[in-house]
């Protein structure tokens, strides 16, 4: 639990509203989000053979999305009742699901722009590559990112009960981690699960503009460059606005949670950027790239 202080911090604030917010933009999502990752799934099913364009990667991606997305209305029903009666394994479990969609994007987001890349600059050594391979590091994702996302929920306490009501989601108080664990943790997340998936999509993108500019091209044309570059910029800027602003917030949000942080400017803060939830922005983006 939060200790008191004479300032206001998040419990100052009426979460009505912010509740309301989320509830009415999940209920939007949902059907779309729903729709648009089934229609995504079944268009990637008709590229199978096409392993340039990275296909298992993106039938992956959606996956991950389609996890999430029906772990909305749950949500839903949380920030409409303010109560969770489900449970503290369900809340957990969908709380997890968050975490596990969110870096599953990530890395598959990568694989995409690596992919696309390769493709580009090395067309004759990859020309023949199997998509088995596309799939084993698929299954090998996926293995590494629900064994290191479990860190998550067992950081989270669901015993914390405000009269009547059982908190979930958003609410659930952190456990207490000493503040050496606290930015070990912080700087290995943020390293491993932001700032180098950003230097390689940044990197592929950078060396894919060089070669526009190349005086001998070494993919097959220049149409086939631009459809690259447009796939990893698509990649770049999914990446930016989705998982960006919840990785600048989440070491103040977690300090701040853990009480590592007592500051009134620092609560007030991480109170503004929750309103700034990462998982409102994911659903729209796999029937994007899909158009890509």
């Amino acid at each position: 639990m939060l200790a008191n202080y004479t300032c206001a911090g998040p419990e100052g604030y009426k979460t009505d509203s912010r509740y309301f917010i989320y509830a009415v933009t999940y209920t939007v999502i949902l059907v779309p989000g729903l729709i648009g990752n089934i229609l995504a799934l079944w268009v990637f099913y008709g590229y199978m053979k096409e392993t340039k364009r990275a296909v298992i990667f993106m039938i992956n991606l959606a996956i991950a999305d389609l996890l999430q997305v029906l772990s909305l209305p749950l949500r839903i029903f949380y920030y409409l009742n303010y109560d969770w009666p489900f449970g503290p394994g369900l809340c957990m479990f969908c709380f997890y699901l968050k975490y596990v969609n969110m870096y599953a994007s990530i890395y598959f987001l990568v694989c995409i722009s690596v992919r696309r890349f390769w493709f580009l600059m090395y067309p004759f050594r990859f020309h023949d590559c199997k998509q088995k391979y596309d799939l084993y590091i698929s299954i090998a994702g996926w293995l590494i990112i629900c064994l290191a996302c479990l860190l998550f929920p067992l950081l989270r306490t669901s015993d914390d009960i405000s009269g009547n009501r059982t908190k979930c989601f958003v609410d659930l108080p952190t456990r207490n981690v000493n503040l050496a664990h606290s930015v070990a943790m912080i700087t290995i997340g943020e390293l491993i699960g932001f700032v180098t998936p950003l230097l390689i999509i940044v990197y592929c993108t950078w060396k894919t503009v060089l070669s526009l500019h190349d005086k001998y091209p070494v993919a097959q044309d220049l149409g086939e460059k631009k459809k690259a570059l447009k796939m990893i910029l698509t990649c770049a800027g999914v990446f930016l606005i989705c998982f960006a602003p919840y990785h600048f917030s989440f070491p103040l949000d977690f300090l701040v949670k853990s009480n590592k942080i007592q500051s009134c400017l620092a609560r007030k803060m991480s109170f503004l950027l929750q309103k700034c939830d990462g998982d409102i922005i994911l659903q729209w983006y796999p029937s994007y790239m899909k158009k890509k």
